[in-house]
């Protein structure tokens, strides 16, 4: 009888890591590639990001070191080993996102339904839920 206790509390201890290992991959899969589009979309300065950066009175430079910045970011996370730079880009793009959300509000440039405040946030959001799910070998 110990036996099958045993065996039962051993199959819920790996569903358990199995699952988190799943929601972190999910969420930080989302992570990166909303982080890694919006990097190349201000590189590019294509759609909408000149506008988004001169509304606000950002020089138009701007997006060339931010969207440099995205892409470091998403790879220093993605990239398995060096834990300390992954706490590092998990903060800069908490940082950015918050930044971002707080300069759009401060300027007083909503957008439309509120999208340049909710983005941001949504982006800052997934990054924490990827910072709490990570797996043992990606701590410090």
């Amino acid at each position: 009888m110990s036996t099958i206790t045993g065996a039962e509390t051993t199959a819920k201890v790996e569903t358990q890591s199995r699952g988190k290992m799943i929601a972190y991959w999910t969420v930080t899969a989302l992570l990166a590639m909303s982080i890694t589009l919006s990097g190349i979309g201000q590189l590019m300065q294509y759609g909408g990001n000149v506008e988004l950066v001169t509304n606000i009175g950002f020089p138009l430079y701007v997006t060339y070191i931010l969207g440099s910045w995205k892409l470091l970011g998403v790879i220093a996370i993605v990239v398995p080993g060096i834990p300390r730079l992954k706490e590092w880009a998990y903060a800069g793009i908490f940082f950015l996102m918050t930044g971002a959300a707080l300069s759009h509000a401060f300027a007083n440039d909503y957008g439309e339904n509120g999208f340049n405040l909710i983005l941001p946030l949504s982006y800052a959001a997934l990054n924490i839920a990827s910072w709490a799910l990570r797996p043992r070998n990606r701590k410090l």
